[in-house]
């Protein structure tokens, strides 16, 4: 009898089938909520185990849906979260609302200020999130992506430091993050003039390369070339451009600070 009890006990092990849906993130004051549809036999609901950061979440999960509640686990705004939920195999639970975990755009910048030879340092606090900072230069008439820096997150202070191309003239320069909202969060706006001197391009009439020039030297510039479509061909920093694989026609260049049109021969 004691061997038919065992048999039987290992057939129930060996045939149950069990499977994990598991979620990672940052924890940003909102709770997450689970749908949790009955299993496929019929007889229960399909998750059977919450575990958050491996603690395990009390009251259980025989309903129809449930509530994840972070407090429960005195965990702090900011800091990383691991979800597991065990299911039976079969069936599986639904998270609502996982964009709760994601990073948001939160950072106050408490001091910003740029150096004459383009060297940008900004200090901010309330970072919930790791997210990249995107430095932007205004200029073409456009903010300009120059670079990024990676956020440091958490609720302390944080330091950076990032050194742009100046162009001749006034600069403007700010930092902005996006998060998944997708919406780009700028901060203001910081400005210092250049001893950069005012860049030509010569010739007028391209064939097969364009040149920057200041004082009769060469000087690297970032450049952008557009065709008469609006459509960009190149872009780059540099003293030259190779234009031999340009078709003929009209195109437009933006280099230093200003805008031209120029003919491809």
């Amino acid at each position: 009898m004691k061997n038919l009890i065992a048999l039987l006990a290992f057939g129930l092990l060996t045939f149950a089938s069990y499977a994990a849906l598991s979620v990672e993130g940052t924890y940003q004051g909102k709770n997450l909520y689970v749908q949790n549809p009955m299993d496929d036999e019929g007889f229960g609901y399909c998750a059977t185990k919450v575990t958050v950061n491996g603690d395990i979440m009390p009251g259980g999960t025989s309903v129809g849906a449930f509530e994840i509640d972070f407090a429960l686990f005195n965990i702090e705004i900011g800091e990383p979260v691991f979800i597991v939920i065990e299911h039976h195999d079969g069936c599986k639970p639904k998270i609502l609302n996982p964009e709760v975990l994601l990073p948001r755009s939160t950072f106050n910048v408490i001091n910003m200020e740029i150096s004459p030879d383009g060297k940008l340092k900004w200090t901010t606090k309330d970072e919930q999130g790791k997210l990249p900072f995107i430095v932007e230069q205004y200029r073409w008439n456009k903010w300009v992506s120059v670079g990024e820096v990676q956020g440091k997150g958490g609720g302390a202070e944080n330091s950076y430091e990032f050194t742009i191309s100046p162009h001749s003239g006034e600069n403007t320069v700010r930092i902005v993050q996006i998060d998944h909202s997708g919406t780009k969060r700028p901060s203001k706006e910081v400005k210092f003039t250049s001893t950069v001197p005012a860049i030509s391009k010569k010739p007028a009439k391209v064939k097969d390369e364009i040149k920057f020039e200041a004082g009769g030297q060469p000087i690297e510039t970032r450049y952008e070339i557009y065709d008469a479509y609006g459509n960009i061909v190149k872009k780059g920093v540099g003293s030259s451009v190779n234009c031999t694989n340009l078709l003929r026609g009209v195109y437009y260049i933006n280099f230093d600070n200003v805008n031209e049109k120029f003919i491809k021969n």
